[in-house]
């Protein structure tokens, strides 16, 4: 078997197994002659029981109406008894003695007596031997089915035994070489990393590593892909568990899936235990977030168990979560999850070098600038990543080439933001017009504000995202700060879609929604959070919870309070409304000549429009 395969744990369950077989069969054994008890009593409780002799005086008296001959009985009904309703009739049944049975039937018969069944001596044995086998082989594979559902998915009769659903590998095949721009985490884990190693070094000394650490970090920043790493730098085995294995139904599962999981590792450490998405067990106790009985007890086996294990053994404990604030405080305490590494999104370095090792099995045509895909994608993590390069070369592969372009992974990362397009849609010429405009309004305010973040692209082809067309912007570099100038800029680049429309067309059309609507959040965020307000000052009445997940802010404030942040947003968005379309009108000439050109090409690149834009810029220097 292969050691890079992640395999349940073997050990003592499989050792047990002729055991649970013969106890099946048991089982099985009583359940037949339950059954067949049961059978035999209902079946004679119906007939009153003769002597032979009896049934022959009925038989030389003519008083028999029917008889039926079984295996190993005589089943008859008198004259008397057949006279009677159906409810009130009760036949007699006598012992079959061994002599010719065709011949009394045969007998019976020429008297007038109906006989309605006659089942041969010699083939009775063969019959019930055959019957009580698919009995027993019916009863032995349904008991077995029910014994491997309950042993395996936690069911009544195995609560008391159940084990953790574990995931152990020898060597998980993963290094620091397959994770990229994690070097900080990286660097945060290197020290587990020796311990395994080494433990001596630190024993020696008297020091204690941490028994615990958690990985916090977005969705598919690679917490899973670390922890793996770690187990494969140190080459110990890795186990892998979820944390919405340990809570059931039932009180006391997940407590005893714990105590399996610990007993595990401790038999084959140094180990790494990895518990992914550890807040569906480790949630806080309190009443804010609810209170669930099984859950508490988990929670308190697993923080009992971390507590109990001795760290010189090279246990080590890895967690992670999305959601760090939920988390009881009894699991973050000094001596348990103690240390919180950052799996941050990555930024321009640690995306060229997470494209790169995902592009490494990936034959690349020598145009490919992987620099420029990374300065598009900020904001990207190593899923989304990975997902661009996979969809590049399923893209290569549909348009018959050998090699993956720079055109593949471009047209894949606008996939991934717009959609596909959709070729069949055909707009009418207004519609088409509003378009051209309402997005060559978001370039030229863009080019025209002198923007950090030039434009890349402008196209007016429907995708399937919704979009009837879109405009791309690549920053020229990576930053961590803006300015509240810069805000207001890109809060007019964002208007100056609906600004073309009023400006050229007098209407407002459900186009700019989605510009609306981003630029309402930005607004409210300078308000809320970064205090960029004249009426409310530094004041930031909002706080940010889940920051790893949505983000989003939640205002703790007064309705006064409220009401004046609401006045600011709408006295922001008005301003930068108002000076986009000033822009624009005073530009209008230059507005209509990239606008006419973008209907004819319906996709131009940002070289295209600055080349507009430039001469007019000249022009007005000289003046």
């Amino acid at each position: 078997m292969d050691q890079n395969n992640p395999t349940p744990p073997k050990g003592p369950p499989d050792q047990k197994k002729p055991k649970s077989i013969w106890t099946t069969v048991l089982i099985t054994v009583g359940i037949l002659l339950l059954i067949t008890t049961l059978y035999n009593f209902i079946s004679n409780s119906r007939y009153t029981e003769t002597t032979y002799s009896d049934f022959l005086s009925q038989k030389e008296s003519g008083n028999l109406a029917e008889v039926e001959f079984q295996s190993d009985r005589i089943i008859y009904l008198t004259r008397d008894q057949a006279q009677l309703p159906a409810s009130h009739r009760k036949a007699c049944f006598t012992g079959l003695p061994r002599g010719d049975v065709m011949d009394m039937a045969a007998q019976l018969q020429d008297a007038g007596v109906k006989v309605t069944q006659l089942i041969e001596e010699d083939n009775s044995g063969i019959i019930m031997l055959l019957y009580y086998a698919g009995m027993f082989g019916l009863i032995f594979l349904l008991m077995r089915s029910i014994s491997k559902r309950m042993s395996g998915d936690g069911m009544m009769g195995s609560v008391g035994g159940n084990k953790a659903k574990v995931y152990m590998e020898k060597k998980t095949g993963v290094t620091f070489k397959d994770v990229a721009g994690q070097d900080e985490a990286k660097e945060s884990l290197q020290e587990i990393i020796d311990f395994l190693h080494n433990p001596q070094r630190y024993t020696d000394i008297g020091a204690k590593l941490p028994k615990g650490a958690l990985l916090v970090g977005a969705p598919g920043t690679g917490k899973t892909l670390l922890a793996k790493a770690v187990a494969g730098e140190a080459n110990v085995p890795f186990f892998s568990i979820s944390g919405s294995d340990f809570v059931e139904m039932f009180v006391g599962v997940g407590a005893s899936r714990v105590r399996s999981l610990f007993q595990q590792a401790a038999k084959v450490a140094p180990c790494i235990v990895f518990i992914d998405e550890i807040d569906a067990v480790g949630r806080s106790r309190d009443s804010r977030y609810g209170s669930h009985s099984e859950q508490e007890q988990t929670l308190n086996q697993l923080l009992g168990e971390i507590d109990g294990f001795d760290s010189s053994k090279g246990i080590v404990c890895l967690a992670a979560t999305n959601r760090p604030e939920i988390l009881d405080k009894a699991l973050l305490r000094p001596g348990r999850f103690d240390r919180r590494i950052i799996v941050d999104r990555p930024n321009l370095q640690g995306r060229l070098d997470t494209l790169k090792v995902h592009t490494r099995k990936i034959k690349l045509a020598q145009d490919v600038d992987l620099k420029k895909l990374a300065q598009a994608t900020a904001g990207a993590v190593g899923a989304d990543l990975a997902n661009l390069v996979n969809e590049a070369a399923l893209r290569a592969v549909r348009q018959g080439r050998k090699a993956v372009i720079q055109e593949d992974l471009l047209v894949s990362f606008e996939t991934v933001i717009a959609g596909t397009e959709k070729k069949h849609t055909v707009l009418s010429e207004t519609e088409k017009r509003l378009v051209a405009y309402h997005e060559v309004g978001h370039a030229l305010v863009a080019a025209l504000e002198k923007r950090k973040d030039p434009v890349t692209k402008i196209t007016i082809v429907p995708h399937t995202s919704g979009a009837l067309g879109y405009t791309m912007y690549t920053p020229e570099e990576e930053k961590f700060l803006s300015t509240k100038d810069e805000l207001l800029v890109e809060l007019r680049t964002m208007l100056g879609g609906r600004a073309a429309e009023q400006v050229v067309f007098g209407v407002q059309t459900t186009g700019a929604a989605n510009d609306l609507q981003r630029a309402t959040d930005l607004a409210k965020k300078m308000v809320t959070i970064y205090g960029m307000s004249e009426k409310l000052g530094m004041m930031a009445p909002a706080s940010v919870q889940h920051q790893y997940l949505e983000g989003n802010a939640y205002l703790d404030c007064s309705q006064e309070t409220s009401a004046l942040v609401d006045q600011e947003i709408q006295r922001i968005l008005a301003d930068s409304y108002e000076k986009a379309r000033k822009t624009l009108a005073d530009n209008r000439a230059l507005l209509d000549e990239i606008s006419e050109y973008l209907l004819v090409k319906e996709t131009i690149t940002g070289e295209e429009l600055m080349a507009f834009v430039t001469p007019k810029n000249t022009e007005e220097t000289e003046n």
